[in-house]
């Protein structure tokens, strides 16, 4: 499992142009502060207000693009395709099993051919236009092949794994299923900083005794027991900075972009890494998997009553047990559907998570302008919309704005 500093500073995949930080203004007081608009809080020029802006519409557009051909994707695989598709591949393929595995990766390759364009645009056209990324197209369609084999891989092995226990359970499969989510969701987030990142980006133990001596100072009395601080080699791919707790138990520690750890003071990484902390003081790793194991409650039990209510109609099942792989593509829309119904009561939660680490950091460090001047170059180098429309967050935001995170420094 692992928790960012900014959900919008993911890295993509393109060239970056060197930006010079405005001169910072004289030190206002609070009550002057409070005064000001979100985007005057963040000190963004009119022109890079102006980008901010622009690059958060248009990556909006590619989110919501993107999620409607997912969902359309699968809708006519479901409905339409599923059962002469299974039945086609019924007369060559007579294990279940095999079939099941022949089915996901037809649905997986068609979903990647289709949406490969989309990918493109969003990933490497977009983000060299706004000059965040730093990877020519060959090594961005490596990174892209390289993440989608990664993810036929992890699906295959998971979904395979999931029909066995409806199979072999029978109807109360949803139960099993979400058991067996805990220990997936414990497993890759064990994995995800020692095996999973260090595919695609350099990982090493930060060398640096100042800021290494700070973060020991943080970390007494937290209980925050981590394998240390690493930098993470965001630079060949981004101009983005971010930084991110990730692990569990012996493979936890805390992540940090060598872009940011390049671009900011020692005062304001002690300011972000104490925000790091926070998530382990409140317990936020713990909790999202607690949180993701009642949701997967729901969801696969919902998916129980739809499959079998369509397996019904279609095959005259009527035990789970005997499920056919044809109810495979409906397995992944009901679970798309409900990932997409959830995500608002998710990214709500999220905000909150993040608020408290931000307050945390405020108050652990006591250093109001280091935090303020963070957030502000975190706007900057990531081209963050400071104040988006309410409803975007709402929606989509699992971090609240950059100009909301900035007043609350003189709350």
């Amino acid at each position: 499992m692992e928790d960012s500093l900014d959900n919008t500073t993911q890295p993509h995949d393109d060239d970056a142009v060197e930006q010079a930080p405005p001169e910072q203004s004289a030190e206002m007081t609070p009550e002057q502060s409070a005064e000001m608009t979100p985007e005057q809080s963040a000190e963004m020029t009119p022109e890079q207000l102006a980008e901010a802006k622009e690059y958060g519409r248009l990556s909006l557009y590619c989110d919501l693009a993107d999620k409607a051909l997912d969902l359309g994707f699968l809708v006519v695989v479901a409905l339409a395709l599923a059962v002469p598709l299974d039945r086609w591949l019924a007369e060559r393929i007579t294990n279940d099993t095999a079939r099941l595995a022949a089915i996901f990766i037809v649905i997986t390759l068609g979903h990647m051919a289709i949406s490969f364009p989309l990918s493109a645009y969003a990933g490497y056209v977009l983000e060299h236009r706004f000059g965040l990324s730093r990877l020519t197209f060959a090594r961005w369609l490596g990174r892209y092949a390289k993440r989608s084999f990664l993810a036929l891989a992890l699906g295959l092995a998971l979904f395979v794994l999931l029909y066995q226990v409806i199979w072999y359970v029978g109807d109360w499969w949803w139960l099993a299923a979400a058991a067996g989510f805990f220990l997936v969701s414990v497993m890759l987030g064990q994995l995800m900083p020692v095996l999973i990142l260090p595919l695609f980006y350099k990982v090493e133990r930060l060398d640096n005794e100042e800021l290494s001596g700070r973060m020991a100072r943080l970390a007494e009395g937290t209980g925050l027991s981590i394998q240390g601080v690493y930098r993470l080699g965001m630079s060949t791919e981004t101009s983005k900075a971010n930084a991110m707790l990730a692990g569990m138990g012996r493979t936890r520690r805390v992540l940090m972009g060598d872009t940011l750890l390049d671009e900011f003071s020692p005062d304001e990484i002690e300011v972000i890494f104490a925000h790091e902390i926070g998530h382990h003081v409140f317990r936020h790793i713990r909790k999202m998997v607690i949180t993701g194991v009642l949701y997967s409650v729901v969801g696969f039990w919902v998916c129980s009553r739809v499959l079998l209510a369509w397996a019904g109609v279609h095959y005259g099942v009527t035990e789970a047990s005997q499920l056919p792989p044809a109810t495979l593509p409906l397995l992944m829309l009901v679970l798309t559907v409900f990932s997409l119904l959830l995500e608002p009561l998710q990214n709500a939660i999220s905000r909150r998570y993040e608020r408290q680490c931000d307050r945390y950091a405020l108050e652990r460090t006591g250093m109001r302008e280091a935090y303020v001047s963070a957030f502000r170059k975190l706007a900057r180098l990531n081209k963050d919309d400071p104040d988006p429309h309410a409803l975007e967050v709402f929606l989509f935001h699992s971090h609240p704005p950059i100009g909301q995170r900035l007043a609350m420094a003189d709350e």
